[in-house]
């Protein structure tokens, strides 16, 4: 159970971190050094109040996954981030687990691709960060909660999407997702949370649980995307995926081609993204 001592840590990690190295602009007079309370809370995907009574030992018992959101989101190193399980009660997810931890070389990839739209999901396409240009395109993930994050529960339980499909691009974007879940079920055969995951879908889609059934392997790879953007209209734009080797972590980067009308429709876009990290 999560003490006071919990919370205790959360602040003091919570004022090593500048703004700067979460990315994020420093915006003129700190009283503390570090960050908000406000900008850990967006980091982390949690309210600004709930990390208040968490500060506090108001809130005592945090839940697993927002005890590792805190952790990525204060890029603490690895006996850090069990320390801080600990503290909550758990035990830190160890090398059979699907690892969620953004390693600070990912962190400067977010910073330094600023105008760029950037998203880093897990082995089990669980969002883990976006930055505010690829919220502008595709939509502001801070509001997702549980499995709405996960980009397969998304993509088969007909959730919101910008991107166009053909019936093929459905199909073969469905059939790939449903191979990297499989690879990450060969890699992780212990991660209970990835088990939850597959067991929910196959219960509330038939159609992941006909191609689950199939044994379909292969692997996710890079497309050219048209999203049809509420403000800026239809943008093709090329959908990079680079994945991690030792943590599997998938990076998604959309860039448009130079001098193309595609090129000014995105820069129109990222200028409604803001500057802050969506967690």
């Amino acid at each position: 159970m999560a003490t006071t001592e919990f919370g205790q840590a959360v602040r003091r990690w919570r004022e090593r971190v500048s703004p700067e190295a979460a990315g994020l602009p420093a915006g003129g007079h700190r009283r503390t050094p570090g960050l908000r309370r406000e900008e850990l809370a967006q980091l982390a995907g949690i309210s600004a109040d709930y990390l208040t009574r968490l500060e506090q030992g108001r809130a005592t018992k945090p839940s697993e996954q927002v005890v590792e959101a805190l952790a990525r989101a204060l890029q603490l190193s690895g006996p850090e981030r069990a320390h801080l399980f600990q503290l909550g009660g758990f035990r830190a997810p160890g090398p059979e687990c699907v690892p969620t931890r953004l390693p600070p070389s990912v962190q400067r990839l977010l910073n330094r691709l600023a105008d760029t739209p950037v998203a880093v999901y897990d082995a089990t396409w669980t969002l883990l960060v976006a930055n505010p240009p690829y919220a502008a395109l595709m939509g502001d993930p801070s509001g997702w909660r549980g499995h709405e994050r996960n980009a397969v529960w998304r993509n088969f339980l007909g959730l919101g999407d910008r991107v166009r499909q053909t019936p093929q691009s459905r199909h073969d974007l469905q059939s790939a997702l449903v191979a990297d879940l499989r690879m990450a079920t060969a890699r992780y055969p212990a991660d209970r949370r990835l088990r939850r995951l597959i067991a929910d879908l196959r219960t509330h889609s038939d159609r992941f649980a006909e191609l689950w059934d199939t044994g379909i392997t292969g692997r996710h790879e890079s497309a050219r995307k048209t999203i049809d953007h509420p403000q800026a209209g239809a943008v093709t734009l090329d959908c990079d995926i680079l994945t991690l080797e030792g943590s599997d972590l998938h990076v998604m980067v959309y860039t448009a081609e130079p001098g193309t009308e595609d090129a000014e429709r995105l820069a129109l876009i990222t200028t409604l993204g803001g500057r802050a990290l969506v967690g």
